[in-house]
This record gives C-alpha cells, sequence and structure tokens, in this order.
C-alpha cells in the first residue's frame, strides 16, 4: 500500500504488480516522488534463464515438467512443509507433486496435509481419499456455522476486503491457518491458488462465446488476481504466521500456460481445466475420480451437503439488516454500493477498520456471462454435484 494527500485526506492505494517506483531523497531524508514505471504484464516470459524449461513440441510434457520445477523451487525452507487440500484438482497436483519431491529428496519428516469444511462438506471426503492415496499425515478441521460466523470480522480485518467472495472463502483458509498454527509445527504451506485464473477453471468459462473471450478472461483475472484470491491466500495465512507459496503462479509455469493456443485451454467435453487434467492422466499421480473431479469453490467445498455455506451467511445477515438499511446503503456506500445484505454486512465491518477505503475493491468479484445475481458456483447452471 502506499498513502495518497495530506493527513485530512489521506486514502490508501494499493501498489500495482510489476511496477517499481523511484524516489528522490535529500539531505534531511525527505523522499520526493519520481515516477512509477512498469516492468511486467501478465503471460511475460521470465527475463532470467529459468531450471525447469519447456519441452519442444510437446505440451503436456512440458505442462509437467514446469508445475513440477514449480513446486521443487518452492520446496526450499528450513522450516517443515505442508499442504492445504481440498480433494480438488489444483491441491491435489500440488500434494501428490509435494510427496513425490519429499520421497525423491529423502525428506525425513511426513508431509502433512490440511482440510477443512463443515460436517459432512465434500472438500472433506474428497481430501481425505487424496490423502490416504499420498500416505500424507492428514488433518481434517471441521468447522460449525457459527465458528464460521464468529470469525468474520477478525477475518475482514485481515483481508482489508469487502468483497463477498473473497470473505467467503476466507473464513475456511482463516480457520484452518490458525489450526495449523496452534496444533502443529509446520509453517511453510503450499497451495493450488491461481489454478483456476491461468488454466480457465471456473465453472462459468463455460458459457464464453468463444475461446478467445475464455483467453481474454483468465488473462483478466490473472491481473486483478492480488485484490481477490491471492489477497486472500497471503492475508488469511500470514495472520497466523504462516508462510504460502503458490506453485501454479510460478513465472515460467503460469507464462507458458498463458502462451498456449485459446482452444487449447478452453473446457472440452463439459470438464473445466481440461488441458491441466489430460496431462497428468496416466502418470499414477492422482487416481482418475480425483484428476477429473469436477470444480469446487473453495466456499462452496466447505460447505456441507444439506446447507451451503453461504446460505448461513446469508440467513445470518437477514438478522442483523433490515430492509430499509439495504436500500439507503447506496447514499452511503456510492462506489460499489451494496446489492444485498450480506455485501452491506461486510462492507460496514470494513468501514469500522478502513473507513474511506472502499475503493481499494475496485469491483465485486462476479461470474461472467451469468445472470446470476450470487458469485456462488452452486447457483451457476453448469454447477454438478
Amino acid at each position: 500500500m502506499s498513502m495518497m494527500g495530506d493527513k485530512s485526506t489521506a486514502s490508501l492505494e494499493s501498489f500495482l504488480p510489476g511496477h517499481v517506483e523511484t524516489y528522490d531523497l535529500d539531505s534531511i531524508g525527505r523522499a520526493t516522488f519520481v515516477e512509477r514505471t512498469k516492468f511486467h504484464k501478465i503471460g511475460d516470459a521470465p527475463a532470467y534463464k529459468t531450471v525447469a524449461n519447456p519441452i519442444d513440441n510437446d505440451v503436456k510434457s512440458s505442462i509437467r515438467t514446469l508445475f513440477e520445477g514449480a513446486v521443487k523451487k518452492r520446496m526450499m525452507a528450513d522450516r517443515r512443509i505442508g499442504c492445504l487440500l481440498s480433494g480438488g484438482l489444483d491441491s491435489s497436483l500440488v500434494a501428490a507433486t509435494l510427496v513425490k519431491l519429499a520421497k525423491e529428496r529423502d525428506i525425513k519428516y511426513p508431509v502433512q496435509t490440511f482440510s477443512i469444511g463443515m460436517e459432512g462438506s465434500p472438500d472433506l471426503l474428497a481430501a481425505r481419499k487424496v490423502a490416504k492415496h499420498l500416505e500424507t499425515e492428514h488433518h481434517e478441521i471441521v468447522f460449525t456455522p457459527e465458528e464460521g460466523i464468529a470469525a468474520i470480522k477478525d477475518v475482514i480485518y485481515h483481508l482489508e476486503s469487502y468483497d463477498i467472495t473473497t470473505v467467503r472463502a476466507s473464513v475456511g483458509m482463516y480457520l484452518v491457518s490458525k489450526y495449523i498454527k496452534q496444533k502443529t509445527d509446520t509453517t511453510v504451506i503450499l497451495s493450488g491458488e491461481g489454478a483456476d485464473e491461468i488454466a480457465q477453471g471456473y465453472i462459468y468459462f463455460h458459457k464464453a462465446p468463444s475461446a478467445e473471450d475464455g483467453d481474454e478472461e483468465s488473462r483478466r483475472l490473472c491481473k486483478d488476481l492480488y485484490m481477490y484470491d491471492v489477497l486472500r491466500g497471503d492475508r488469511t495465512t500470514s495472520a497466523w504466521g504462516l508462510e504460502i507459496r503458490v506453485p501454479f503462479l510460478d513465472h515460467r509455469f503460469s507464462s507458458y500456460y498463458l502462451s498456449l493456443e485459446p482452444t487449447m485451454k478452453a473446457p472440452k467435453n463439459g470438464i473445466e481445466k481440461h488441458l491441466l487434467r489430460s496431462a497428468f492422466e496416466k502418470t499414477g499421480l492422482l487416481p482418475a475420480e480425483i484428476l477429473w473431479r469436477p470444480k469446487e469453490a473453495f466456499s462452496d467445498g466447505v460447505s456441507s451437503q444439506t446447507r451451503s455455506w453461504y446460505e448461513v451467511l446469508q440467513d445470518f445477515v437477514d438478522e442483523q439488516i433490515n430492509d430499509t438499511e439495504l436500500e439507503e446503503s447506496s447514499h452511503r456506500y456510492p462506489h460499489n454500493p451494496p446489492r444485498s445484505k450480506e455485501a452491506l454486512y461486510y462492507r460496514r465491518v470494513f468501514e469500522k477498520s478502513y473507513t474511506g477505503q472502499g475503493h481499494l475493491i475496485p469491483y465485486y468479484w462476479m461470474p461472467k456471462w451469468s445472470t446470476s445475481s450470487d458469485p456462488s458456483a452452486r447457483t451457476l447452471k453448469h454447477y454438478k454435484q
């Protein structure tokens, strides 16, 4: 963050990724802004020499090689390494590759994996299968609706965001990070963030008008990641003194994947991230039922089978805010005016700690090519239980 304006009109703004700012420092230590320069944009290949490189004319082998290199790079640590595991494709690929490399390096401690959800959540069940296959030291954290709701104010404080999707998904990540800090000696955490943006994993990509439109949306999501899922991953883990590492956002891997033809990356046969899945098919890394498991958003995957997490939250805020308050909220919050009681509740909590800084979030994250008024994947046509 950087501070703009004088003390009476102070306003925070995010420091843009891929930029460098230059300042002049005078003899008494006062800094004067000179310029802001952009040195990197989404999709740029690394300007430096990398250890793992693409294999000519073999896309799937290149994906595997670069991804393994990305995980290996993130294993450099003098503390114990673990992995968040939802049982979906992304986190399972990270965990499986981590376990494979740990065995090759003869790491003495067992890899710990962590999953979280409400009682009976699909993530808990799927993660259990993956952990059994990988033979990890697996930890399951079950939280109640009451525990999730009780964490919301702390979550928003650490996030510095009121975006509905980000807040919903952050609660589970915040609670699992709390468990890791208090119950284990693992401090470096690998996670599957970034794959949905890089590899077009969101369910709404099925509705892209063309492969080119899907590619454009993928790049837009990557450009804005620092305000949404990357923010979530960083803030919820660092709140508990953990360090998160995300192999899918590795510079070499992400630039290569984004450079591929749009038609190769688009959903195929009704399956999102088809290219990524097929790259690891028949490798023995993961069982087919996990490799081809349909997408679950993190905030949806932690839900119970009978009641979605977003429904729990909406029932809660219905008791906190009345219809009149919602109708009048656009006058108080002209930037990103709340369209639901849930949005208004998060905005109020945010404003208590960050008064007048609503501009930090440029827009509410919502699925594209959809008429849904709620960002939950469970409200979309292509969602499968």
